[in-house]
């Protein structure tokens, strides 16, 4: 029997926008995960590699966006609480996760920028070779950009690992809620036709 979750300010489920957001947010990131480890590992042409590059940091300030918008929307419109049968420590461990999970999304853009601006090559970043972006000022007019670019990879490369590992551990969650706690925890998240989804494999 399904176990209903404590009801947090009134809501039981999470609101429409909050679930686009949410499950736009994730794909972009997958996205921009994946299209960095080509960029690194795979042997491309120059002009593709700039390609990548020029669709990655796209991609990765329209996701700032998002993420900035679902932290808005999250602050001004309360979450479904948590299942009553969870105890404290898990409790704090989820709300911890929650609270990772939104630095790093946050850090991950922010550091991809600063790391454009820091570049040494100075290429200008176009977005969807459409809308001229702006470097950060203070980055852009170092003097010597090397030491300050060669951070930013670092923080920006651990960052995007440190985010996947958090995703994972978000998955496996929401699926032990789903499938062996049996509590509605991953259907205040999904859109109708996956709560429909799952409910008829149940």
């Amino acid at each position: 029997m399904a176990i209903a979750a404590r009801e947090g300010g009134g809501a039981t489920r999470y609101t429409a926008v909050a679930i686009v957001l949410h499950w736009a947010i994730a794909l972009g990131i997958l996205v921009l995960i994946a299209m960095g480890l080509v960029m690194d590992h795979l042997p491309l042409a120059p002009m593709r590699v700039f390609q990548l590059y020029q669709l990655h940091k796209s991609i990765g300030i329209t996701i700032m966006f998002l993420i900035v918008l679902r932290v808005g929307w999250r602050l001004a419109h309360a979450a479904p609480g948590l299942p009553e049968s969870m105890k404290p420590v898990e409790r704090r461990a989820a709300h911890l996760t929650h609270a990772a999970l939104y630095g790093l999304q946050l850090l991950l853009p922010l550091s991809g920028w600063a790391l454009v601006s820091a570049s040494v090559l100075g290429i200008p970043t176009v977005l969807f070779s459409v809308v001229p972006w702006p470097d950060l000022p203070v980055l852009s007019t170092l003097v010597d950009k090397a030491p300050a670019e060669a951070v930013l990879k670092i923080v920006h490369h651990w960052a995007a690992w440190s985010l996947l590992a958090l995703i994972m551990l978000h998955v496996a969650a929401a699926l032990r809620h789903h499938i062996i706690l049996h509590d509605n925890v991953l259907r205040q998240m999904l859109p109708a036709f996956g709560r429909r989804t799952l409910r008829q494999g149940e």
